[in-house]
């Protein structure tokens, strides 16, 4: 999915869909990349991602679902980007692309997952699939 504006306010919604791979082919150039820090965390039906990332540029933030990996990529500008001959002091900011790939802790329905981008703060909200815990197992005699 990608975050689209909502309102015209300051808020960023998408619904899951499914994406080509060659939609993301951008993504594949090799490049420096920041590493996102992520909080995970659950219910008894959802699990939730949040992430701080200010400063992003809304419709190039991208998430996916695919089985039980969450991709999380975009791309935020310094404010002093467009400032000449400035030098720092020293940086611990990161600019540029970044993106995060982890493991969800139990099965989802990645079709139905949803993102909201507000005030900074990516917040991704997956149901979890329901699983049977009883798996019938048939003994066979030989």
């Amino acid at each position: 999915m990608i975050l689209e504006q909502v309102n015209a306010g300051e808020v960023s919604e998408a619904p899951a869909q499914p994406v080509a791979f060659r939609e993301i082919g951008e993504w594949t150039v090799e490049h420096d990349e920041g590493k996102l820090a992520v909080d995970v965390a659950h219910d008894d039906t959802h699990i939730f991602v949040v992430s701080t990332m200010a400063g992003a540029v809304a419709d190039k933030i991208e998430v996916y679902v695919h089985n039980d990996l969450l991709t999380i990529r975009g791309l935020r500008h310094s404010p002093l980007g467009q400032e000449k001959e400035i030098e720092y002091f020293y940086t611990e900011c990161f600019w540029g692309i970044f993106s995060r790939t982890i493991v969800l802790p139990t099965e989802v329905k990645g079709d139905l997952a949803r993102a909201k981008y507000q005030s900074g703060i990516l917040t991704v909200t997956i149901p979890k699939q329901e699983v049977d815990a009883k798996i019938e197992v048939e003994i066979v005699e030989e």
